[in-house]
C-alpha cells in the first residue's frame, strides 16, 4: 500500500488530503471522502453523514457514479446505446493545502471516437465535490455521431426515497423493486405500479421523463434520505455548456435512485440535434463544472428542509460562476472573459418601438434566426430582459457570436445583423436593439398566446387508472399525466371538435396537443375545422395565416403542408413543446368568401399512437396596408 499525504508548512494536515490505496485514489477533507477507482476514474464511494458510503453499493463499481455518452445509432430503437467513458490514465493536476483536482483521461475510440480528460475537484471545507470534462476531437478523425453526453450517481435505495426537483416537484418515490413488479405501459419508461412496498402508490404511473425540465429551471436536482438525514444534489449554476438554449427540455432525477447532468441529448428535440461530426473535424468542447452537493439536517427537523438549503447552496454557485479553482486552460477565468449589456424593443407594424419586457436574449454561434435551438457543439450565453427591455450577460467565453432573442407575446426571432466578438475584459454596449416580427397585416383573429408553450390550451384530466397523484391538484404540470394522447378519443370519440372564432375558448376548446384518434383496429388521423366569419374581403388581395408549431411530426392543409419534421417523442414524454417553427401561409382572397369559412388542419401521419403536434398560437391576418 502506498499512501501520498500533503503536509503544511506548520508541519499539520491540511484540510484536503489525496491518498492511494492499490487501484483506488480517495480525496478528502474534513467533511467528506471521494473514492475513485484507477485509472478508470469511477466514483465508487462517498463518505458522509456517518454513512461510509452514500453510493448504491449492490451495483458494480462502474455503475455507482461515472460520465456516460451515447451514439446515434439507435435513437430510435429500444436499444441500450449508452457507453461509460472508462480512464486509461490518471494524473494529479494540483494539490494544495486548499484544494486538489485529478484526471482520467480516456481515449474513446469506438463506437465514438473521442479523448475525454474528465476532472474532479474538491475544495478546503465543502460539503461536497465538483466535476467538469474536456472533450477533444482531432483533425482526421473517423465521422461520429453523438446522441447524449450525460453524469450519472446512483445513490442508495435503502435510503434515498425522497425526490425533490422544483418547489412543487417532490415526493416519496417508488423503488425499482416496485416498478420490476409493475405493468410496463406504451414503453419501457413508463410503469403502473401493482404491488408497490409503500401501498400508497399502488396504480400510479412512474415515468421518468414526468420529471423533466427546462434547462434555465434545471439547476439544481436530488434525493433526501430521512434516516439518516442527508440531501445528495447536483447543481449545475450554469447553462453555457448545454445545448439548445433555456428551453431545451432535458432528463433530471428519477427512480433508481438516480441523479442526472444532462449536457447533451435529442430528448425533445430529435434527430435536429444529433451532434455530428465530418471526417475532418476537430472539435473541443468543456461540460461542467458542476456540484455534487451534500447536506445533513443537525437537528430534530424536518428533512425536506435539505431541499431549500440546496437551493441556497445552488444560489451561492450560481454568484461564484464562473468558477475560479478550475486548472484547466480550457475553462477561462472571469477576467478572460467579456460581457454584452443594452436593451431591446419590439416594434410591430407603424407602431413605436416598446420594451421587450421578460424578452429572453442571449449570444450563440452565428446562424439563422432562432438555429440557437439546434446549436450544440459551441457554448451560449442567456438572460431574461427587464420590465424596460434592458438586459446584461456577463462572463462570456471569448469568440464570435450572433445575438439572438425571443419575445413573449409576439411571434418569430430575433437576430442581429451583426456578429458580436467577445475578447478577454471587454465590456460592449449594444445600445438598443429593435426586433421587428414578422407582420403582413392587422390581427383579424387569433387562437392561443405566442409564449413558446401549449400550455395555455386544454389539457384534460388523466384517465383515472393511469394517475401520478403528484400531478392531480397541480394545473401548472398537469400536462405531466401519462395517456393524455388517449383522452382525446375520450373526449371526441366519433368526431373531431369545431373551433368557431368568437364563440369557442382556447382554454376550454382546443386541445393541447394535436392527436390521433383510437379506434378498435388502430390510431387513424384526426382533422380539426377553424370556423370563421368574413365580411367585405378586399378582392385581389392575401390573407397571411400565422401559425406557430411546436411539436410538429406532420401537417398537411390543402394548400400547405410542413412535410416530415419534429420526430421528437414530446406527446409520449410528457413535454409541453418542442422546437420551434414559424409558418406563414399566404391565403388568396379568392379562396375566402362573405360569411362563414373553414380551415381545415389535418394530422395525417399515424405511424404510432404518439404521432402528433403541439400549436402554439395561430392567428389570422387581413391585407397587407
Amino acid at each position: 500500500m502506498r499512501t501520498e499525504h500533503r503536509r503544511s508548512l506548520s508541519g499539520q494536515s491540511p484540510n484536503v488530503r489525496l491518498k492511494r490505496n492499490g487501484k483506488y485514489v480517495s480525496l478528502e477533507n474534513d467533511i467528506l471522502k471521494v473514492t475513485f477507482i484507477v485509472p478508470e476514474g469511477f466514483v465508487t464511494g462517498i463518505r458522509f453523514g456517518g454513512l461510509d458510503n452514500l453510493l448504491e453499493t449492490r451495483n458494480k463499481e462502474s455503475d455507482r457514479g461515472y460520465w456516460d455518452v451515447a451514439s446515434a445509432t439507435h435513437l430510435d430503437s429500444q436499444q441500450k446505446d449508452e457507453t461509460e467513458l472508462i480512464g486509461t490514465s490518471f494524473k494529479v493536476i494540483n494539490y494544495t493545502n486548499d484544494q486538489v483536482e485529478i484526471s482520467f483521461v480516456c481515449r474513446q475510440r469506438s463506437p465514438i471516437p473521442l479523448r475525454v480528460d474528465k476532472r474532479y475537484v474538491l475544495l478546503r471545507g465543502h460539503s461536497g465535490f465538483y466535476s467538469y470534462a474536456i472533450f477533444k476531437r482531432a483533425k482526421g478523425w473517423p465521422a461520429a455521431e453523438v446522441g447524449q453526453i450525460r453524469a450519472v450517481y446512483k445513490p442508495r435505495s435503502d435510503k434515498f426515497h425522497y425526490m425533490a426537483i422544483s418547489d412543487k416537484i417532490q415526493r416519496i418515490m417508488p423503488t425499482p423493486q416496485d416498478r420490476a413488479n409493475g405493468v410496463h405501459l406504451a414503453y419501457k419508461e413508463a410503469v403502473r405500479l401493482t404491488n408497490p412496498i409503500n401501498r400508497r402508490l399502488k396504480g400510479e404511473v412512474d415515468d421518468k421523463y414526468q420529471y423533466s425540465n427546462e434547462d434555465k429551471d434545471n439547476k439544481v436536482n436530488g434525493w433526501i434520505s430521512f434516516n439518516p438525514p442527508i440531501g445528495f444534489w447536483l447543481i449545475t449554476p450554469s447553462g453555457e455548456f448545454r445545448l439548445g438554449g433555456p428551453l431545451k427540455q432535458s432528463l433530471t432525477s428519477h427512480v433508481g435512485p438516480t441523479l442526472l447532468a444532462m449536457f447533451h441529448s435529442t430528448h425533445y428535440a430529435g434527430k435536429d440535434l444529433i451532434m455530428s461530426f465530418e471526417k475532418q473535424e476537430a472539435w473541443k468542447k468543456v461540460f461542467g463544472p458542476y456540484l455534487v452537493h451534500l447536506n445533513l439536517l443537525s437537528n430534530k427537523g424536518d428533512p425536506r428542509t435539505l431541499w431549500h438549503k440546496a437551493k441556497d447552496q445552488m444560489l451561492k454557485e450560481v454568484e461564484k460562476w464562473p468558477y475560479d479553482f478550475p486548472h484547466s486552460t480550457d475553462f477561462p477565468k472571469a477576467n478572460q472573459r467579456g460581457s454584452v449589456f443594452g436593451r431591446l424593443l419590439v416594434k410591430d407594424r407603424c407602431n413605436e418601438p416598446v420594451p421587450a419586457s421578460s424578452a429572453w436574449i442571449g449570444l450563440a454561434r452565428p446562424g439563422r434566426a432562432g438555429s440557437w435551438q439546434t446549436e450544440m457543439k459551441g457554448y451560449q450565453f442567456w438572460n431574461q430582459t427587464d420590465h424596460d427591455g434592458k438586459f446584461a450577460i456577463k462572463n462570456i467565453r471569448a469568440g464570435n457570436y450572433s445575438i439572438y432573442a425571443w419575445v413573449p407575446g409576439f411571434i418569430g426571432d430575433y437576430k442581429s445583423a451583426f456578429h458580436v466578438v467577445i475578447t478577454p475584459g471587454k465590456h460592449i454596449d449594444l445600445r438598443d436593439l429593435v426586433y421587428k416580427p414578422p407582420r403582413k397585416g392587422p390581427t383579424l383573429w387569433e387562437i392561443g398566446t405566442p409564449d413558446r408553450t401549449a400550455a395555455e390550451f386544454f389539457v384534460p384530466d388523466p384517465n383515472p387508472m393511469l394517475t401520478n397523484r403528484l400531478f392531480l391538484h397541480d394545473k401548472e404540470n398537469k400536462y405531466r399525466q401519462y395517456g393524455l394522447w388517449d383522452r382525446y378519443t375520450d373526449l371526441y370519440p366519433r368526431h373531431d371538435p369545431n373551433y368557431m372564432i368568437g364563440v369557442s375558448d382556447y382554454r376550454n376548446d382546443w386541445f393541447f396537443a394535436h392527436v390521433l384518434r383510437k379506434t378498435k383496429t388502430g390510431y387513424k388521423p384526426t382533422t380539426w375545422k377553424i370556423i370563421f366569419p368574413m365580411k367585405d374581403i378586399k378582392p385581389h388581395t392575401k390573407y397571411t395565416l400565422q401559425v406557430r408549431i411546436n411539436n410538429p411530426d406532420l401537417k398537411t392543409r390543402p394548400h400547405f403542408t410542413t412535410r416530415l419534421i419534429g420526430r421528437d417523442n414530446t406527446i409520449a414524454r410528457h413535454g409541453i413543446h418542442g422546437l420551434y417553427r414559424l409558418y406563414s401561409i399566404s391565403v388568396k382572397s379568392s379562396s375566402l368568401h362573405s360569411g362563414n369559412n373553414t380551415i381545415y388542419l389535418t394530422q395525417t401521419r399515424h405511424a404510432n399512437m404518439f404521432c402528433g403536434l403541439m400549436y402554439d398560437y395561430i392567428r389570422l391576418e387581413g391585407p397587407a396596408t
